[in-house]
């Protein structure tokens, strides 16, 4: 089994040392063993557990969601409908952002059109000032 400090875990895979920490602070990675000088030293499976949580970052799950899904990943198997359920609340939230993004993108595209083809005034300027409210 490999053992590796601090410093080459934030070099190899893009996170901080405080966020380490905090991760460890807020239970996502065990208490991490150190030496008897009270140097941090992670292990394989440490590294499993963060390249889980760095993977559910990327997938849009917040902390606590990734918290929950460490637990069921213990025993997939029982949990299953559990991780179905959060994966699918986690679908239709990524579905409406999608949706009001593509919104954002048609109104932007529109006011661009606008301004390149205004003689006066910026339309953007203009749109972004007035007072309606969505």
């Amino acid at each position: 089994m490999s053992v590796y400090k601090i410093g080459d875990v934030t070099r190899e895979y893009g996170v901080t040392a405080d966020t380490l920490r905090y991760y460890e602070k807020i239970g996502l990675l065990p208490n991490i063993s150190r030496t008897s000088s009270g140097i941090r030293q992670y292990d394989d499976k440490d590294i499993s557990r963060l390249k889980f949580i760095k993977r559910a970052q990327r997938m849009n799950f917040s902390l606590d969601e990734i918290k929950n899904l460490l637990t069921m990943r213990e025993d997939p198997q029982h949990a299953k409908d559990n991780i179905r359920k959060l994966t699918a609340d986690k679908l239709a939230d990524i579905e409406k952002q999608v949706e009001e993004l593509t919104t954002l993108q048609n109104e932007l595209r529109l006011l661009l059109n606008l301004c390149r083809g205004s003689e006066d005034g910026c339309p953007i300027i203009d749109d972004i000032s007035s007072d309606k409210q969505d």
